[in-house]
């Protein structure tokens, strides 16, 4: 990520035509001033990502605008500044650098310092905003909180709680759509690292071979097409909290190296030599049974014990008895303001519905359903039965046992080989979820990833989801 536009605040043309030049040449986009009250004025019109600051100004002094950038909230875009000073005023420069000036240079200076100082603060800027970007990956159903009055839900509000307090590492496990990443992000933000980096990486959405680089970055020339350093996730959350979703997906080699990081805090980049120390806050989520992968061979033992420290289960939403009611208000009342739609609530028989429904694709399946209702419902005042779309709805009538067949074959069907059954299988439930790829593979109790490749062994790759 580079700098798009830069500010140089200095009193001497000189100093300012050989930095606006030196800074074209590499292609940013360049302003000067030579009076604080002329870069105040800039600053007041335009962002700028960095700033070269001379201590000394005919109207006042650098530190100012220093003292002007720290004042600015957190949220506000707060540009780096390279202070700017003579051999005689380094004690000034320290005085910067304690007000938050990333660097300074002293007069005279070369080229080839700039480009080095351009370098250092091209990293820095690119660190930060990557943080802030992971930092603020929280979807809505996060930023609300966990809803719900059920039991089962007080009981889940408890332990993230207890456990929000501590360092240890956290399990959390249940059926797709039942919530855990909004766990997850509860511990974090009720945990005295909630101003820290939360870092989220979704381990069965990631290529096999990509994921060792995302979760510990790599050096340049790596691999093919490395063309420069990166860092991975787990360098990103330092001092912060990670969040490993789906787990279950990761291979035994990728085991290993995990296990070394819970253990020892520490790894290697990808293609590179150096030992780099990290404390990071681990939070794992799985929708599977790992102590049954374990006993499979598919899920190191060791590694189980470590993540599982504090395991937290979420129950799914119809086991949460009113809860489906509550969450469908919310829901209604979120949709119906995003899609400028308004209606009444819901009839009877609608609530009805909701309450009988099984929901195989818990609180995320609910919130699907409430947002197509509501545009279905757009010009009536209730919503009714018949655009929640839940009787008509085939996937009820699947099991839920991964491998489990809603029917018994006649005995006039010919016997096959287990091939041909699971791809029967798996195509009647991608018929019966309508295509969907997510809500398939969590009846088939399988990731997304696994359910990919199966399309593509049996050469179903058409179908969409």
């Amino acid at each position: 990520m580079q700098f798009d536009k830069v500010l140089i605040v200095d009193d001497e043309l000189v100093i300012r035509k050989s930095l606006e030049e030196q800074l074209r040449c590499n292609r940013y986009t360049v302003a000067s001033a030579s009076t604080l009250s002329a870069a105040e004025n800039l600053l007041a019109k335009d962002n700028f990502d960095l700033v070269f600051l001379d201590v000394r100004l005919p109207d006042g002094d650098g530190k100012q605008l220093l003292k002007h950038f720290n004042s600015l909230p957190d949220s506000a875009e707060k540009p780096l500044t390279v202070v700017i000073t003579g051999y005689g005023s380094i004690e000034s420069a320290v005085a910067c650098m304690k007000l938050g000036a990333f660097d300074y240079i002293i007069k005279p200076f070369s080229l080839q310092e700039i480009d080095v100082v351009l370098q250092k603060a091209e990293s820095f800027f690119h660190l930060m905003k990557v943080n802030q970007f992971f930092s603020s990956q929280v979807n809505d159903e996060e930023s609300v909180g966990l809803l719900g009055e059920s039991p089962a839900i007080k009981h889940i509000r408890s332990l993230i709680t207890k456990v929000a307090t501590t360092e240890a590492t956290v399990l959390i496990t249940g059926e797709n759509g039942t919530g855990k990443e909004l766990v997850a992000h509860e511990i974090h933000r009720q945990s005295h690292l909630a101003s820290n980096p939360y870092i989220t990486v979704n381990c069965a959405a990631i290529a096999e071979n990509l994921i060792e680089s995302e979760f510990f970055g790599h050096e340049k020339g790596a691999f093919t097409n490395a063309i420069q350093r990166r860092l991975g996730r787990f360098e990103l959350a330092n001092n912060g909290t990670i969040l490993l979703d789906e787990i279950a997906e990761i291979s035994p080699h990728l085991q290993a190296k995990l296990l070394r990081v819970l253990q020892e805090k520490e790894f290697e980049r990808v293609g590179g030599t150096k030992t780099l120390k990290v404390n990071v806050r681990v939070i794992a989520s799985t929708n599977r049974d790992l102590r049954q992968s374990v006993l499979k061979g598919d899920f190191r033992e060791d590694l189980y014990y470590r993540l599982n420290v504090f395991p937290i289960e979420i129950p799914p939403l119809r086991e949460r008895g009113d809860d489906i009611l509550l969450l469908s208000d919310f829901f209604l009342k979120r949709y119906m303001r995003k899609h400028g739609i308004q209606l009444k609530g819901f009839s009877a028989e609608a609530k009805s519905a909701l309450m009988a429904h099984r929901w195989p694709g818990n609180v995320r399946e609910l919130q699907n359903s409430i947002e197509r209702a509501i545009i279905l419902s757009n010009g009536q005042e209730w919503i009714f039965p018949n655009a929640l779309n839940l009787s008509a709805n085939p996937v009820i009538e699947i099991s839920d046992t991964a491998g489990e067949t809603a029917s018994t074959p006649s005995q006039e069907e010919p016997l096959v080989n287990l091939e041909t059954v699971e791809k029967r299988h798996i195509l009647r439930v991608l018929e019966a979820t309508h295509g969907n790829r997510t809500k398939a593979a969590g009846l088939l109790d399988i990731s997304t990833r696994t359910l990919s490749n199966k399309l593509k062994q049996y050469a179903l790759c058409e179908t969409k989801g």
